[in-house]
């Protein structure tokens, strides 16, 4: 029963294109009560990756909590991705995770050694972050889900938020887009072996290195690329900071085969909730492509970091992330606030 398992046919949406829409979620959380606390230093006010709670003048505690049904079908791998996906947050914050608590929902149709190796991916991720897994919680449920609650410490003076982004930066990712509509195109028996074996890597790459490498260097504004896309969290960057951000459309790294699939139409659902978020948002200022803009929208799994910082820092970043991807490159800038906070060249 086990070798013939398909995780992802027991879910109807997959990963990160499984979050609620942003639309839905702002009108239901801005008329929810806001809680005061002086020690609160980053809510959910500007849409920040993760809360940041002071408990010293020298310390911070900084904390996510991220979980989604599978986008691939061996249990291991799904269980390392909704790791790396978790414990991202942490790292886009500029912290550090260290411990972890497991969230899974799982059927009673399937065996317990699935669970095992669904619980052994994401603890495989969390050794490799430096971190612990200190207990959890399990439902019963028809839909496979799993993730983690994680939390981290970091120096208050090293807090990244996204809403720091100043006029001349430049943008760096780190990670290629195009997962989403490549899951779907897996979902649908329609990628080869070595493509399937690229997306999973990029999933399964924590974003550690990618924040171990910008260590001395001025970052002014972080975040990490999931379920909102490129654009939607670009845009919560530019709004936060009260910019405008342009996007150089023919600088993205995008996964191979990607663009080809989205001509095709095989787009996530969560693409189009994306855009109609986001449609008076963003503003394309060269006749780009169909498939491009649905890339820039495409609700990414476990995606890069999306970095704001002084052009000099971003080339030292660049040259110290060699090592570690072929991926990372510039592709934007902010600047002054216009009348669309994105902006695509």
């Amino acid at each position: 029963m086990k070798d013939n398992i398909k995780l992802t046919s027991l879910t109807k949406t997959s990963g990160c294109a499984a979050k609620i829409g942003p639309g839905v979620l702002d009108n239901v959380l801005k008329n929810l009560p806001k809680f005061e606390d002086s020690n609160l230093l980053v809510g959910f006010d500007k849409k920040d990756d993760a809360l940041v709670y002071k408990v010293s003048e020298d310390k911070v505690v900084i904390q996510t909590v991220d979980f989604f049904p599978p986008m691939v079908d061996d249990p291991y791998t799904f269980g390392q991705i909704a790791a790396a996906n978790a414990l991202s947050d942490i790292y886009a914050m500029g912290g550090n995770p260290a411990i972890a608590m497991n969230l899974l929902c799982f059927p009673s149709c399937l065996d317990a050694s699935i669970m095992h190796d669904i619980l052994a991916g994401g603890y495989n991720k969390v050794q490799e972050a430096g971190a612990i897994i200190a207990g959890g919680h399990t439902i019963a449920d028809p839909t496979p889900k799993y993730g983690l609650c994680v939390t981290g410490f970091a120096n208050p003076n090293d807090i990244i938020t996204n809403s720091g982004a100043k006029t001349g930066d430049v943008l760096v990712l780190t990670k290629p887009l195009g997962i989403g509509i490549l899951n779907t195109a897996a979902k649908a028996e329609l990628l080869s072996n070595e493509e399937i074996k690229q997306l999973t890597n990029t999933m399964i790459e924590l974003n550690k290195y990618a924040k171990e490498a910008f260590a001395s260097l001025k970052v002014n504004a972080c975040t990490d690329i999931t379920g909102f896309s490129l654009i939607g969290h670009g845009y919560e960057m530019a709004s936060g900071s009260n910019k405008t951000i342009e996007i150089f459309s023919d600088k993205v790294p995008i996964l191979p085969k990607a663009l080809e699939y989205a001509k095709m139409g095989i787009i996530p659902e969560g693409m189009y909730n994306n855009q109609d978020y986001l449609k008076d948002s963003f503003k394309p200022l060269s006749n780009i492509s169909q498939e491009i803009h649905d890339v820039l929208l495409d609700p990414q799994t476990s995606g890069g970091l999306l970095l704001s910082m002084p052009e000099k820092e971003a080339k030292e970043y660049l040259s110290r992330m060699e090592c570690y991807t072929p991926w990372a490159r510039i592709i934007g800038q902010v600047s002054d606030k216009k009348d669309y906070s994105i902006i695509i060249r």
